[in-house]
């Protein structure tokens, strides 16, 4: 069986060292939801989830310390992007295109979205993006697929944590950690299709 996601994931860094992953999956087997990883400078990693399902899933998935359940609002107006989830508030702009990205577009969906072929590239995606990976172990069993089609740097951003702003936009340093891969180190938004397979 294969668990199909369409979406985005945007990636972050902040001056005071927390980092922000957040995950905005308008098609789903969930249905549609975003859902927020959080690691903070001290290496707690917190997932923020709008309900039981997603955050059953999620943390099936991925590892964390803590898991808090409640309202994740995601608003898009043009080239920004707002996010509300328990104690995270985020706003960013959306830049251009990166070269990755024009590259990315040229595959065509069926073969970028495709098992074998993300398998094939996860090397060169090491290379090219320290960190990231493109195929992994999704526990229980199950391997995950990240299929990308685009990518586009992120230019600003105001995060705030407990109300207190987290400081000026900077690189996903250290890596965050929540599975298998990590973001690109540039804060960016992936247009990304993820696989997750398990035995029928």
């Amino acid at each position: 069986m294969i668990d199909r996601f369409d979406g985005w994931i945007a990636g972050l860094g902040t001056g005071s060292g927390l980092r922000v992953v957040v995950g905005h999956w308008p098609r789903s087997p969930l249905g549609p939801f975003t859902d927020v990883m959080v690691e903070q400078p001290d290496g707690h990693r917190l997932l923020l989830a709008p309900d039981d399902r997603v955050a059953g899933f999620v943390s099936a998935t991925y590892t964390f310390d803590e898991v808090r359940i409640g309202p994740v609002d995601h608003e898009i107006r043009g080239d920004r992007r707002q996010v509300r989830a328990g104690p995270l508030e985020c706003a960013f702009r959306v830049g251009g295109r990166t070269p990755l990205g024009l590259l990315l577009r040229t595959v065509p969906r069926s073969l970028a979205t495709a098992p074998r072929w993300i398998g094939t590239i996860d090397a060169v995606a090491r290379r090219v993006l320290p960190g990231v990976r493109t195929v992994g172990s999704a526990g229980g069993g199950r391997t995950e697929y990240y299929g990308a089609l685009d990518l586009h740097r992120l230019t600003a951003a105001v995060v705030r944590w407990e109300g207190e702003d987290r400081g000026p936009l900077t690189p996903v340093r250290p890596p965050v950690r929540f599975g298998f891969g990590s973001t690109p180190t540039a804060p960016s938004l992936v247009r990304i299709i993820t696989l997750v397979t398990r035995e029928s």
